[in-house]
């Protein structure tokens, strides 16, 4: 990879590190201060950024062969890990819907913006655009559902009323709706199909909230490591190598395959599609995480983890895309 793009790395790094100095060394208070500041990040900051880039998404560029390509791996692998997750004895209903996420959420703005400019050039950051507007409304859209209707069946369960299906269904479309992820993305859509520019003072608000969301992401990743320690590595080794395993080998595979045999795509569009499912995991996943208090101490190893060893995987996905043909 270019050097710019290690330099992007060892920046991300550097802000999970202060995080991580900051929560060992008690710089912002006592208390779980990265709940605080992840639920201030998925109340507030996040919804800004997600109402702001849906409603300015262009359409009319979107490629519909390019977002199958990408986003029927992406939804099959969501699917299939909630499927098996759910199949295991759990005592955290929300254990299965935060695995999913992980495993198939990638770090397409911090990392995925930058290579997709350095080494495709303009067209293929338009490619990578066009599937990084999509990426969040997608899979956070299909996760929120997933988790809402796990969790009010366990609503009916503890308070001894016969499961029904109507009921169910109700409570996850409200659930899933009224969320701080969810409606926001609605919200953004309906504003951009209606055509109306945002206003000049609301777009600079939305604007300046959403320039918050990245680094405070980063922060709470490191806030997280820092308050379970290495002892997480432990506990949660074994499935934050395993959900690493899957974004950064399986998810690419299985793009890969489709988008080369199913579609027949070639070139800087491939090239695009796999190296943007190749990411490394996201933060959101984290915040995801944090709301429905399962699986933090897996998700903050899988997102360190994942991150660091993309440093060696990624030049070895370029290399088999140029033996390929595609970079």
């Amino acid at each position: 990879m270019p050097t710019d793009l290690y330099l992007r790395l060892l920046a991300i790094f550097a802000v999970v590190a202060l995080g991580y100095a900051a929560g060992r060394a008690r710089w912002i208070g006592e208390g779980d201060v990265a709940r605080v500041m992840s639920n201030a990040a998925f109340a507030l900051f996040m919804p800004a950024l997600l109402f702001r880039t849906t409603a300015r998404i262009d359409f009319a560029a979107l490629q519909a062969t390019t977002l199958v390509v990408f986003f029927a791996p992406v939804l099959a692998l969501l699917a299939g890990t909630y499927v098996w997750e759910r199949r295991r004895a759990r005592s955290n209903t929300a254990a299965p819907s935060v695995r999913a996420i992980s495993v198939s959420f990638g770090n397409t703005v911090q990392l995925g913006i930058p290579i997709a400019a350095a080494l495709f050039g303009e067209s293929g950051l338009a490619v990578h655009v066009a599937i990084g507007s999509l990426h969040a409304l997608i899979i956070l859209t299909a996760v929120t559902a997933l988790v809402e209707h796990d969790l009010a069946r366990e609503r009916s369960r503890e308070a001894g009323v016969p499961h029904s299906l109507a009921n169910t269904l109700l409570s996850t479309v409200r659930n899933t709706v009224i969320h701080p992820v969810v409606l926001p993305v609605i919200a953004g859509l309906l504003w951009n199909v209606l055509g109306a520019p945002l206003p000049g003072t609301a777009d600079e608000v939305l604007k300046l909230l959403s320039q918050a969301a990245v680094p405070l992401c980063l922060v709470v990743i490191g806030l997280s490591f820092a308050e379970h320690g290495l002892r997480a590595l432990g506990a949660a080794g074994g499935p934050a190598v395993a959900i690493s395993v899957g974004k950064l080998v399986l998810l690419p595979v299985l793009v890969l395959l489709l988008g080369r045999f199913g579609f027949g795509l070639h070139g800087t569009t491939l090239a695009v599609v796999v190296m943007a499912a190749a990411l490394p995991v996201g933060a959101n996943p984290l915040i995801f995480a944090q709301r429905y208090e399962s699986q933090i101490a897996e998700t903050t190893v899988a997102i360190v983890l994942s991150t660091l060893a993309f440093v060696l995987t990624a030049p070895l996905w370029l290399l088999l895309l140029g033996w390929l043909g595609s970079a």
